[in-house]
């Protein structure tokens, strides 16, 4: 478009404003599009959110360690350490390589001999459950992202309660299977109740704590 076109197109559209009506100029929207569609793009991990994880990781550890065994039903109790990187997770929104870190640095800390009594089992199976909760985050990224009860307790709700079965059935295989050579179908029957009883819990936690931190941190 040359000059003298912009300027008669601008020259139309004053012209064509009610007389004492504030001019408006169709790229005035343009700078808040702009903000709007960086604000959606996600380009991976920055300072904050890598504080963040770290933050919500360590208070995993401790809230396992400490409140964890008060908040015991039926033999049940939340699992900490994976309500914590769900909620890393669906707060920051990493890549899936990102997630899978994430997931490698949890198994790497559940290590630690008062978090675990089974070791190095926790690695495969917070790894996977990261996994499987960044793919879930990135799936609902973009499904209904000004509604508010979707992003606050909907999806959380969903992504931490399946994040929590793959990893806990993942962690029930490898004992129950791999190490103790039981029947798989008779892992799955056993282990059921622990597994899904952990992910009603977890999701509970998770689903309480998103819209407070997102009101918090502004996300």
């Amino acid at each position: 478009m040359t000059e003298n076109n912009a300027a008669t197109i601008e020259n139309a559209e004053t012209a064509a404003a009610p007389k004492g009506a504030p001019r408006t100029v169709a790229t005035a929207a343009a700078p808040a599009a702009k903000r709007e569609v960086a604000k959606q793009e996600h380009k991976g991990l920055g300072v904050q959110d890598l504080i963040l994880i770290a933050v919500l990781v360590a208070a995993g550890a401790v809230l396992k360690l400490t409140v964890s065994s008060f908040l015991s039903f039926g033999g049940m109790k939340p699992n900490f350490m994976i309500a914590m990187y769900c909620l890393a997770i669906i707060l920051t929104r990493p890549k899936i390589y990102q997630s899978a870190a994430i997931g490698l640095l949890v198994g790497l800390v559940s290590q630690i001999p008062m978090l675990n009594a089974t070791p190095m089992v926790n690695i495969a199976s917070e790894l996977l459950g990261a996994v499987v909760c960044g793919a879930l985050v990135l799936a609902f990224t973009k499904a209904a992202p000004t509604n508010k009860l979707c992003q606050n307790a909907i999806f959380p709700a969903i992504i931490t309660f399946l994040s929590t079965l793959v990893s806990g059935y993942t962690f029930a295989m490898i004992v129950g299977v791999a190490i103790n050579g039981l029947d798989p179908i008779a892992v799955l029957g056993v282990y059921a109740v622990m597994v899904f009883g952990t992910a009603v819990m977890n999701t509970i936690v998770v689903v309480i704590l998103t819209p407070i931190l997102r009101a918090v941190l502004k996300r």
